[in-house]
């Protein structure tokens, strides 16, 4: 088995709407473990140093706005396979192309209040990773409990 560490992101519009339980169900039932999460307040520096990566895309500074408009909740998620594992459980970044079943398509309002952001590959997994936690806080339980 390859056990993967992944970051999530629980949205403000989560936070707001006060279905973060609800978010972590889903995380759950695919098998993915939590272990790192804290809830926090995003400034305007750090969504933008976390997003430089769109920083030329039209959304930016309105993902910016979103991102820094309420609490965010942070996690590290560890799995079999956990950046693909949880891309699925994310579903399609438009909610009206997200299958059923999905977080997106079950909960996200729209493509901006899209409920989560989830890495996309291994090595941005680390980066983001490392953006937002030290290893210190990371536990180091796998889902099987070892």
């Amino acid at each position: 088995m390859m056990f993967e560490k992944t970051l999530s992101i629980l949205k403000p519009d989560v936070v707001e709407r006060g279905i973060i339980g609800r978010v972590l169900s889903y995380i759950e039932a695919a098998g993915l473990r939590i272990v790192a999460q804290r809830m926090c307040a995003l400034s305007h520096e750090q969504a933008e140093a976390f997003y430089a990566v769109h920083k030329a895309r039209p959304f930016f500074p309105s993902l910016v706005g979103f991102m820094t408009s309420g609490p965010v909740v942070v996690q590290v998620l560890v799995g079999e396979s956990a950046v693909k594992t949880y891309r699925d459980v994310m579903g399609a970044t438009n909610p009206s192309e997200a299958a059923p079943g999905t977080i997106r398509g079950d909960l996200a309002e729209s493509i901006d209040a899209n409920c989560v952001h989830g890495s996309d590959s291994l090595e941005n997994a680390e980066w983001e990773i490392k953006f937002f936690f030290k290893e210190h806080e990371i536990m180091s339980s796998m889902p099987n409990g070892k």
